[in-house]
């Protein structure tokens, strides 16, 4: 039989996790209802119209959708490979001694603040963009990826601060994956005839599955609901174009550049949609995420 101190010890804690719960319920409650104006109004065209007018009062939220996917899976899928390369490296080829250096610089990069990464994006990184990037890429125009010219504020500039951000999240959580990695199985791969590469592929990795899915997830919800950095390098253009060297706008960033603006109920409702569409992304993002680290589990 449970004593008193264990009944009030689980009271607590569950409490608290259902409160958490709760908190969530309210938050996308709250902004369902001050979205449903916009929602009433433009109904199924505010998913599937390209406008975004105020003066007109004419608003959709594909533009910002399509923004906030591009910059995010593309500076994921790019971020992940980085981070397993700088994560092998510093667990498996560098000395330790070194490797306890390089991580805490990682550890320190993931702390820097946003608007000082937005900061560093607009004074260094554009101009790299405007004046070395965009010649460089000039001869591969052809191509819809690199198509056209810019003056540094783009999707492009968008990725690479979100790279920056994100990479450390993933190296930090896949170096200690592959540290947890026994290493017997290792050992033992070695022992007969496999290279680095092959014990990489075949046990660290394979291993660490379900940790780097994680550390996937908290990168890609960092990137899909970033705002500062990408506001201030991204061009805040509603643009829907295949070229990196375009400008564009992501859902958190519109948010945050035109709410103080917005004084007609319909703009104000509008922007509170694009909010209620991001909560509902980050969700599904978490969801599945879960139901895959689930799944490798079982």
């Amino acid at each position: 039989m449970k004593s008193n101190q264990e009944k009030f010890f689980e009271t607590i804690f569950l409490s608290a996790a259902f409160f958490i719960v709760a908190i969530v319920i309210v938050v996308i409650i709250e902004l369902f209802i001050r979205a449903l104006p916009a929602l009433r109004t433009f109904g199924v065209d505010f998913f599937t119209r390209d406008v975004w007018d105020p003066v007109r009062r004419e608003f959709s939220a594909l533009p910002f959708i399509y923004g906030t996917f591009f910059t995010a899976t593309l500076s994921l899928v790019i971020s992940y490979l980085l981070s397993v390369m700088i994560a092998y490296a510093l667990t498996e080829l560098i000395p330790k001694w070194l490797s306890e250096y390089i991580s805490s610089l990682v550890d320190l990069i993931a702390a820097i603040p946003s608007v000082v990464i937005g900061l560093w994006g607009i004074f260094y990184l554009i101009p790299v963009i405007r004046n070395i990037i965009q010649p460089i890429l000039r001869p591969l125009s052809f191509i819809p990826l690199f198509s056209g010219t810019t003056f540094g504020f783009s999707y492009l500039a968008a990725d690479l601060v979100l790279i920056f951000m994100i990479t450390p999240i993933q190296v930090s959580i896949f170096k200690e994956a592959f540290l947890s990695v026994p290493q017997d199985l290792k050992e033992a791969m070695y022992a007969l005839g496999a290279t680095k590469y092959e014990v990489a592929r075949h046990v660290i990795i394979p291993v660490s599955r379900r940790a780097m899915i994680a550390g996937v997830i908290l990168a890609y919800g960092r990137a899909l609901g970033e705002t500062l950095a990408v506001t201030m390098v991204i061009g805040n253009k509603p643009n829907i174009t295949l070229s990196l060297l375009a400008p564009g706008y992501t859902l958190a960033s519109v948010i945050a550049n035109e709410f103080l603006e917005a004084t007609d109920p319909l703009y104000t409702s509008s922007l509170i949609a694009l909010g209620l569409i991001l909560m509902i992304i980050s969700l599904i993002v978490n969801i599945v995420g879960y139901f895959i680290s689930r799944g490798l589990k079982r």
